[in-house]
């Protein structure tokens, strides 16, 4: 009998090690792009971007209660959903978004996201953006549509926008999270062309669209 016990327990395990070990891996995705993602070809390389008169601050971002999970949530039809489970976002999706839309704006402003740190001596513009939809349709498109605005901290004259981004993407999760990068790097030119203007104390105008 006790030999049997001590059979079944080894059985027992062995069973819950091969359940465990044919379970489908989890895939980990970040928004935010790679350091070398946009990086210049070889002429714009030799020129130097002078550095903006200004510093910015990012607040935190808000998204679509929808697609706020830590599994990448896909659309499927007119109306259904599915929520990836193997498929998942490597932080929570408002900081993947944020820290996306820093490091672009980072890039094409040729400045830095101050947020946390003390003022300095250059002026900083406030910007604030909220993610009203956040649409991923696999082997078709990623869209975002986002409200936004820009803000001198002193003085000048603030904008609020609204901005429309879509990207075609190709099959696969992979692809589908390249597409948002990409439209969050466009939504992030809008923004930036906005700043440059508010910051020169210029009327900014909103996208087209």
């Amino acid at each position: 009998m006790i030999r049997i016990g001590h059979l079944a327990i080894i059985l027992g395990g062995a069973l819950v090690l091969a359940a465990c070990g044919g379970s489908a891996p989890v895939r980990y995705y970040t928004l935010v792009p790679a350091a070398d993602a946009y990086a210049p070809t070889a002429t714009q390389s030799a020129i130097t971007p002078s550095a903006a008169p200004f510093q910015f601050e990012l607040l935190p971002v808000g998204v679509p209660a929808q697609v706020d999970q830590p599994q990448l949530v896909v659309r499927q039809g007119g109306q259904g959903v599915a929520v990836l489970d193997g498929e998942r976002w490597i932080a929570p999706l408002g900081d993947e978004v944020r820290g996306a839309l820093s490091a672009d704006l980072a890039r094409q402003l040729h400045t830095q996201d101050v947020s946390g740190l003390p003022a300095g001596a250059r002026p900083v513009l406030r910007i604030k953006v909220d993610l009203r939809r956040f649409d991923s349709v696999p082997g078709s498109y990623a869209l975002l549509d986002a409200a936004w605005s820009v803000r001198p901290l002193k003085g000048g004259t603030p904008v609020s926008c609204t901005s429309r981004v879509q990207e075609s993407v190709g099959q696969g999760y992979a692809a589908l999270v390249q597409g948002h990068q990409r439209a969050l790097d466009g939504l992030a030119a809008q923004i930036a062309t906005a700043a440059q203007a508010v910051a020169a104390g210029q009327a900014a105008d909103c996208p087209a669209g």
